[in-house]
């Protein structure tokens, strides 16, 4: 898991795969936070991600930091907690003027059942699961 962060970190923006009844939707994500041994990310609870990971929480990353990439499949778990919610904010300042821990919006979830294959073009490919 410490990998998947690490890679995820250094690459900045990823992307995350979502689906909405029969269309995929990606977009770009830039939070990814370890708390209590989870792998969290962070979005607001009024955006269209957020009620589709709602109805069908099995998501996909993917991040490449222009040698490697990395592909998770995982399943998400909402983490309602004012804890989760303010270690992602403490981790991540710049989100604090959009987000409160207790303003109703602010969504933080982990990532559970997870598997991370990082490829690349010149190595074979590797599995983490956590």
């Amino acid at each position: 898991m410490q990998e998947v962060h690490d890679f995820l970190k250094k690459c900045g923006a990823y992307y995350l795969a979502t689906v909405e009844g029969d269309q995929p939707r990606v977009r770009a994500f830039g939070t990814i936070h370890l708390f209590e041994g989870k792998l969290y990310i962070q979005t607001g609870k009024v955006k269209d991600v957020s009620k589709q990971m709602a109805t069908n929480p099995k998501v996909e990353i993917c991040a490449f930091d222009g040698n490697e990439w990395v592909r998770v499949c995982a399943t998400v778990v909402d983490d309602d907690r004012l804890e989760a919610k303010q270690s992602m904010l403490e981790a991540y300042p710049s989100l604090q003027g959009r987000y409160a821990a207790d303003d109703g919006n602010c969504q933080v979830l982990y990532l559970k059942d997870a598997t991370a294959t990082f490829s690349s073009f010149t190595a074979p490919s590797r599995v983490v699961e956590f």
